[in-house]
């Protein structure tokens, strides 16, 4: 069961659009930017077959699909997408209370939180490069080790993106975390990024 709910006007509304792509198949996608930040929005986007992520999870209804973001999934916990209309016509509202709730604390596993936080405040930044980091390990009694992917493997930059960005974010959020490594062999340099 999905943690989210769209109003049957919302879904009259969106069928309505999604009949005029003209794409068969066609559904919505929902997800949060920097979601558990202050910064979380929440947004809805077409969703042509096949532009879903393998991490998404699937919400059937009576006329289309939508895709659930996988990583925002838990933030969508009581949100409601709805139709409201007014003399003005009518808008979407999207309410989503736990948006901007981090799903983590001092006494979530260290995993977790360098996992929370990758997901919510690293790897957005990391994404307009096409990069993105994810934990492989923690180690020696609190080392991180990192795995960078997609445009910053074998990016000459990702010595000073390791150590200045990510490694001083993670170290701030997590006080326990004695630093960070990279396990990525960085003289792969396909698809790298200059």
């Amino acid at each position: 069961m999905s943690a989210i709910t769209i109003t049957q006007a919302a879904q009259d509304y969106l069928a309505d659009l999604l009949e005029k792509q003209s794409t068969p198949g066609i559904g919505i996608r929902v997800f949060i930017t920097q979601p558990g930040t202050q910064y979380a929005e929440t947004c809805i986007a077409y969703c042509k077959p096949g532009e879903q992520k393998p991490e998404d999870s699937a919400l059937a209804l009576a006329a289309f699909t939508a895709w659930i973001d996988g990583v925002s999934e838990p933030f969508l916990e009581d949100a409601i997408v709805d139709y409201a209309t007014d003399r003005m016509g009518g808008q979407l509202t999207i309410k989503a209370p736990n948006a901007k709730v981090p799903m983590v604390n001092e006494e979530s596993p260290l995993n977790e939180r360098i996992n929370y936080y990758l997901q919510t405040e690293i790897n957005p930044g990391l994404a307009s490069h096409g990069g993105q980091v994810s934990l492989v390990d923690v180690v020696e009694e609190g080392i991180a080790v990192l795995k960078f992917g997609g445009g910053c493997q074998g990016c000459g930059m990702v010595d000073m993106t390791l150590k200045d960005g990510v490694e001083k974010t993670l170290m701030e959020r997590i006080p326990e975390l004695k630093g960070v490594r990279d396990v990525t062999d960085h003289s792969n340099r396909e698809n790298a990024y200059y």
